[in-house]
């Protein structure tokens, strides 16, 4: 997409893909809906995606390539990127007007804006052990095997080092879930922790992470695995994922 391409998306919002992968002129009504800018396999923007189908908020999505040029797509390293998002990451989501730029902070935006099926439990020590399962999640493991990391660190060495750095954080989230789980992540209801460990999980098997030692987290995954706000997010069901990933 060239520069004044992404320009006039930008400014217009023009023909955004939906939530079921269609595009399509905007209306008046759907100008309202919010957009999503995210990449399919992005672990960091399948948090989001979990958040508003759980809470059945209808949006739109704007696919975002991270590497590298892809046709119809917006490739982050741009600087009318950087005008939605200044860290040129996903996701970010543009609703109520606003746009808001990192899947924690939107997490808890949608739980205080939009309370129905909240992500948060009532009681406090709850709270705390889903934010720090969220915070063992988001910044202890994902940030040091994400692309942009992985990318620096060559073809030669990524898989070990993602493996190592994965696992290392698996031990002690599997230590916190042993007392902290019921049925989901924190007790019987599903939580910001449950839409942050499922994307990690799903990071873990595609960097080939053994999870035999972890038999919490592979118990949570496979619960989780059938919550249809979960299934509905899947990297692999996403407008954007390649078709030889997608029939897989």
């Amino acid at each position: 997409m060239s520069t004044s391409t992404l320009r006039q998306f930008l400014a217009k919002r023009l023909l955004p893909v939906t939530a079921s992968g269609n595009s399509r002129s905007m209306s008046s009504s759907a100008a309202a809906k919010p957009v999503l800018y995210a990449m399919y396999a992005s672990s960091c923007s399948w948090r989001v995606r979990i958040a508003l189908n759980l809470k059945q908020i209808p949006y739109d999505i704007q696919s975002i390539s991270l590497l590298k040029p892809v046709p119809d797509t917006v490739f982050s390293n741009t600087d009318e990127y950087r005008k939605v998002n200044p860290m040129q990451q996903v996701p970010a989501l543009h609703i109520d007007g606003h746009t808001l730029c990192d899947s924690v902070a939107i997490m808890h935006y949608l739980d205080e804006t939009r309370p129905s099926n909240p992500l948060l439990p009532h009681d406090a020590l709850q709270r705390a052990k889903v934010r720090e399962i969220v915070q063992i999640i988001c910044s202890g493991i994902q940030p040091l095997q994400n692309a942009a990391v992985l990318t620096q660190i060559g073809k030669e060495k990524y898989l070990p080092w993602a493996q190592q750095w994965i696992s290392r954080g698996f031990r002690g989230l599997e230590q916190v879930l042993a007392s902290s789980a019921g049925k989901y992540s924190v007790g019987d209801a599903f939580t910001m922790a449950d839409c942050c460990l499922v994307p990690q999980v799903f990071n873990a098997r595609r960097y080939e992470v053994d999870l035999e030692p972890y038999p919490n987290i592979v118990r949570l995954e496979r619960e989780l695995s059938a919550v249809p706000a979960i299934s509905a997010g899947h990297p692999l069901r996403q407008p954007d994922c390649p078709p030889e990933l997608a029939s897989k």
